[in-house]
């Protein structure tokens, strides 16, 4: 069963299940769910391995990161634990994503999913209707962290997007009995392995 925003905002307040939510999300969300907002942005690059023992994926390029205070993004980001390109380049507030290009993308947002609840995400409208197709997947019980999320340009048309922007709606689900909890090696929201890891 879809949990409905009521219900979903008592259980922000009481157990933080989703941290980070825009004013609007927090008094009158629309639908049955909470739309995020884009946080980061990367680009990948060199090569991946998924073995059926071990993985490793792209190293990552941070390219464009929300920043609340001025809403604009001007001064190198230095606190990312993940492999990136350790140029000084700028960031930037929005991103120009020209028809073919794939992306990393970050939610502003964080869970903190009970072992009662699943979360799952479908595209906002306005992101398919302009070319652009989220490869999504599933936040299990037991997560905590913001969501990573592929991003691609499959139309014809550049399409610029500025960060802060509402892109992708979660939807809760009560899962009955309860879930195993999540144990994976995603837990905090990092985007990418440092090298080739041992699946758990």
């Amino acid at each position: 069963m879809v949990l409905g925003p009521k219900d979903l905002l008592k259980l922000v307040k009481t157990k933080k299940l989703v941290e980070g939510l825009s004013e609007r999300e927090l008094t009158n969300p629309e639908g049955a769910g909470f739309d995020l907002r884009l946080g980061e942005v990367y680009r990948i690059s060199g090569s991946a391995f998924l073995g059926e023992a071990e993985r490793k994926t792209p190293n990552v390029n941070l390219v464009a990161k929300y920043n609340s205070e001025d809403r604009t993004v001007n001064q190198p980001y230095k606190n990312i634990r993940d492999r990136v390109n350790k140029r000084k380049a700028k960031l930037r507030s929005k991103v120009i994503i020209k028809p073919g290009e794939f992306y990393l993308v970050k939610t502003i947002e964080s869970f903190n999913v009970p072992a009662d609840i699943t979360v799952n995400f479908k595209p906002r409208t306005t992101t398919f209707r302009s070319g652009l197709f989220l490869r999504t997947g599933n936040v299990a019980p037991g997560y905590k962290g913001p969501v990573t999320f592929g991003l691609k340009n499959e139309g014809p048309c550049t399409v610029t997007i500025e960060m802060g922007a509402r892109f992708v709606h979660a939807q809760f689900e009560e899962v009955k009995g309860e879930g195993s909890m999540y144990r994976g090696q995603w837990q905090g929201g990092r985007v990418t392995t440092l090298k080739k890891e041992k699946q758990v």
